[in-house]
């Protein structure tokens, strides 16, 4: 059972473990709270029943499965992973009914629209650019957008590869995405036109312990309900990036303002160290929740108040956490994930995890 924190606005209580065949990356929620599908290691994407912790195995990627979305109000699960393709599964028939190659790269993340009429996914392989280690120039397009109904390429947006991380705003007007380099870029869809563009350091680390290279970077986003905002997530830079020490860390922009204005972070004192992965805002608008893995501390899942960016509730899953998802009601949190397979893989076969919460 996790360990867990107290406080007076919001108390999560794990609920529910399951065990998945692979490390859980994609997580892909259903209108019934017993039903969900994740992407792995496996490359596949698995039915999950959370009662009877049934999984059953109804598609998949020749390679790591990065990403996992339902199109709103229907029985169309799309898939994005490192094979670059992206992928259309229909529940119904439990077949895939469209396959797209979107990059020559891996598809390090992939999103819909929160009206279900677009996708987006982002790529890039980190290449030394120079005598510095900077990243050198895109070989393809690193943001691609696509229609969820017909498959067709509405547009390509540039970047300096790798890009980890996306989002739509709410209004479906907007698409944001963030790289290894903590630099963000904001596109509007409508006029396929860049609106902003500006740097956050606080994201990326520079090895000079294991090796002489750039690590870290935006791990994930998501636009505030009025559009105006935007929040993201990842470790605070190390001198030893592959130790994944760094700060747990969020940032949250005015993205409007020129140029882009820092509204709050962290707040000292109420993290530890670790590598940030996953964000998700609660219905009710009044917080989110943060989670990756732990380094050191006491927590690698927490929730913070939206307005003040105050830390409400923590606690440690036990295991590293790659995406994190409120259901509709917003009365659970959902977790996928991975254990640690230790030495003896043959021992441990089923290290995927998946890991409800009832939240009061």
């Amino acid at each position: 059972m996790a360990e867990e924190n107290k406080h007076p606005k919001v108390l999560a209580k794990q609920a529910k473990e399951v065990r998945l065949p692979t490390s859980a990356y994609g997580l892909a929620l259903s209108d019934d709270d017993n039903l969900c599908h994740v992407t792995g290691m496996d490359g596949g994407v698995h039915e999950v029943e959370i009662q009877s912790g049934k999984t059953k195995r109804i598609g998949g990627h020749d390679s790591y499965a990065a990403s996992l979305e339902r199109l709103p109000g229907s029985q169309t699960l799309i898939s994005a992973g490192y094979d670059g393709r992206i992928l259309w599964h229909d529940l119904a028939k439990r077949e895939v009914v469209r396959d797209i190659k979107a990059h020559d790269f891996w598809s390090w993340q992939m999103k819909v629209s929160a009206d279900g009429t677009r996708l987006a996914s982002v790529t890039g392989r980190y290449a030394c650019g120079g005598y510095k280690y900077e990243p050198a120039p895109e070989v393809e397009p690193s943001v691609r957008v696509y229609d969820t109904a017909t498959g067709e390429h509405l547009a390509k947006f540039p970047h300096i590869p790798p890009v980890q991380s996306l989002a739509f705003s709410p209004d479906n007007r907007f698409l944001a995405a963030g790289n290894l380099m903590g630099e963000i870029r904001v596109w509007d869809l409508a006029k396929r036109k860049q609106v902003a563009k500006w740097t956050t350091g606080s994201f990326t680390g520079w090895g000079i312990i294991k090796g002489h290279y750039y690590t870290g970077g935006i791990f994930d986003m998501r636009f505030s309900d009025d559009s105006n905002e935007l929040l993201v997530c990842g470790m605070g830079s190390t001198r030893d990036p592959a130790a994944g020490n760094g700060k747990q860390l969020w940032q949250r922009f005015d993205w409007r303002a020129i140029p882009a204005k820092k509204l709050d972070e962290t707040h000292s004192g109420e993290h530890g160290a670790g590598l940030m992965e996953t964000l998700d805002q609660h219905p009710s608008g009044e917080y989110f929740v943060m989670a990756g893995r732990l380094f050191k501390g006491n927590w690698n899942v927490a929730f913070f108040d939206s307005n003040s960016g105050k830390l409400l509730h923590s606690l440690d899953s036990g295991m590293r956490c790659t995406k994190a998802r409120f259901n509709a009601a917003g009365n659970k949190l959902f977790i996928a994930g991975t254990v640690s397979q230790g030495n003896d893989k043959k021992k441990i076969k089923q290290f995927g995890r998946l890991k409800v919460f009832n939240l009061s």
